[in-house]
């Protein structure tokens, strides 16, 4: 390898892991607006309110491996990868429909509801981010065949959003 294939290595390697650290970077930060936006004490105003975040955070994120974006068809996406995982978008829906009940409802909506938006979006971040690493768009992306990865990120984002929430 000569000097110049060297440097141009050096150079790619380094990209790589700045791109790395800023999709990371991305998911913390659309993670802590997705534990905000849970507080919204109005019912599916939150949900989409929350919808809006991840769709903000796909964007960033496509932007970070040059992948066009197509607003239309993340929306669709992202009904379909948590829908794909049911039991999740319920305690979602039904945590933001909790907050219908006076006092009890909001003050247990308001304990559970951040941590779930933010392990959702925790979840999807993670989810396009090894999609795109490995070379996917959004025109190639199966819900179905990330779903497992999405349930264990998903854990993964509960406990990420459990210790954010203790540190606030």
């Amino acid at each position: 390898m000569s000097h110049h294939e060297e440097e141009q290595t050096a150079v790619q390697k380094t990209e790589g892991e700045k791109t790395v650290q800023n999709i990371d970077i991305t998911i913390r930060n659309h993670v802590l607006g997705s534990m905000g936006v849970g507080l919204i004490p109005v019912p599916i105003v939150d949900l989409v309110a929350l919808t809006g975040v991840q769709i903000n955070m796909l964007r960033k994120m496509a932007a970070s491996y040059n992948i066009p974006f197509a607003q239309d068809k993340v929306k669709n996406i992202l009904a379909a990868l948590i829908g794909a995982t049911i039991p999740l978008a319920f305690a979602r829906a039904f945590a933001s429909l909790l907050k219908i009940i006076p006092l009890v409802g909001q003050t247990t909506s308001a304990l559970t509801l951040p941590i779930l938006a933010g392990a959702t979006t925790y979840a999807v971040g993670k989810v396009f981010e090894q999609h795109f690493a490995s070379g996917g768009t959004f025109l190639n992306f199966d819900p179905e065949k990330v779903k497992e990865y999405y349930e264990k990120m998903f854990k993964e984002g509960q406990d990420l959003a459990a210790n954010l929430k203790k540190s606030e």
